[in-house]
């Protein structure tokens, strides 16, 4: 796979040199023509956003065409574009389990922010979180949040809530997704226009100290404009398949790393998913809080049959329900286990080929990919790659063998 996807890359740094990359700190990127994420001997179909009458997909011809959006910009030479944040269920008895958790890593960015703070998440229960945008909207930074209406508004007058309502109080705005029956599940912040914070992580005491959950960070204008637009989209309440689509001009490369980000419902997320599987010539690792979509599992199952190492991790509860594929996996013979947290394996990961990287809130099942708000990172780096099989090892050995009278192979 590496070999047929070094040519894209040269293609496009060849493009990036012949044509300067202006990308202004107040404008949306402009629109590019989709570059498949990766080559393979059969393209990746290019997927049209659902419509009543999808149009047909029509790549204007120009003299000159668009470059890329690559980062061009000089690193500090000390700092990384990237960080990965894995949560530690085990140290939840420990008196000083803030130090070093992810909320403290969130509470840092919260505070080192200068000008915005943009977040779609799904639930909220950490006064400290709250405490700290508050002082950073009392210093002058706009903050405004996209939640849902039932688990996030709705739940805010629980026991232990009210931390959103400590936010409007403070004369910050929050909005939920206008009571539909789908869910606002996203989990990105954006902050000042050129960091993004995403991965599995609920913004909640058990998302951060009780779950597996994990964070990736990407300090990029290019990745942080991306989702910025479709924070605006959420912001006028464009929700659901019907949401306008711009995944052609979802991508970036930093620092010699491709870059995909996807949005359910409107950019048909599980379809490049299963491409990506299709692609895969190593192995395969996964860890699922929810796995119900067929075709993605039988994708996963058809390159384990051509020879491709395949394994995964299943959250317990549901695991052996109506819908899950845990079964599938477990008949055709792929090695699959359930997760031994004694609350929730919460991440939605896939590693490929020890290198490619798929993150986000997007569980793998119709509901998220067809109607609820989700996101998707997909990047090609073996250094990232290598953190999260590094988590995935580790929560391998700690999860079980199905018990084989759990389930009956036809």
């Amino acid at each position: 796979m590496k070999k047929n996807f070094l040519p894209l890359i040269l293609l496009l740094f060849l493009a990036a040199s012949c044509i300067p990359v202006e990308f202004p700190s107040t404008e949306i990127p402009p629109t590019v023509t989709q570059i498949p994420f990766f080559a393979s001997d059969t393209p990746a179909p290019i997927i049209v956003p659902a419509t009543d009458t999808p149009e047909p997909f029509i790549v204007p011809i120009t003299d000159t065409p668009p470059a890329p959006q690559i980062e061009t910009s000089t690193p500090v030479p000390t700092a990384k574009w990237w960080d990965v944040y894995f949560t530690d269920p085990t140290t939840i008895n420990n008196p000083d389990v803030f130090t070093g958790s992810i909320e403290e890593k969130l509470i840092q960015l919260i505070n080192s922010s200068q000008t915005s703070i943009h977040i779609s998440s799904f639930e909220f229960n950490l006064t400290p979180v709250a405490e700290a945008l508050i002082a950073a909207k009392n210093r002058g930074v706009d903050v405004k949040w996209v939640t849902d209406d039932k688990n996030g508004l709705g739940y805010d007058s629980q026991p232990g809530r009210g931390q959103f309502a400590l936010l409007t109080e403070a004369g910050i705005e929050v909005k939920d997704d206008a009571g539909r029956s789908a869910l606002m599940h996203n989990k990105f912040w954006i902050f000042d226009n050129q960091i993004v914070w995403t991965g599995s992580t609920n913004i909640t005491v058990n998302g951060i100290f009780k779950q597996n959950n994990n964070v990736l960070v990407i300090r990029s204008s290019d990745v942080a404009y991306i989702f910025e637009r479709e924070f605006q989209e959420l912001w006028s309440n464009q929700f659901g398949p019907r949401a306008p689509s711009t995944v052609n001009t979802q991508w970036t490369i930093l620092e010699g790393t491709p870059i995909q980000i996807l949005f359910s419902a409107e950019d048909n997320a599980v379809s490049n998913l299963i491409a990506l599987v299709n692609d895969a010539q190593v192995n395969i690792r996964f860890l699922a809080f929810s796995f119900t979509d067929y075709p993605l599992a039988k994708a996963m199952i058809d390159r384990a049959a051509a020879g491709v190492d395949v394994k995964g991790v299943y959250e317990t509860f549901g695991s052996t329900g109506i819908g899950s594929e845990l079964k599938t996996f477990w008949c055709a013979g792929v090695p699959v286990r359930q997760d031994g947290n004694g609350s929730f394996l919460h991440d939605k990961i896939i590693i490929i080929d020890n290198s490619i990287v798929v993150t986000g809130s997007l569980n793998y099942s119709s509901n998220a990919d067809e109607s609820n708000e989700e996101n998707v990172v997909i990047l090609d780096n073996p250094e990232i790659a290598a953190l999260y099989l590094q988590e995935f090892e580790k929560l391998w050995n700690q999860a079980h063998d199905l018990d084989a009278g759990l389930v009956t192979c036809e």
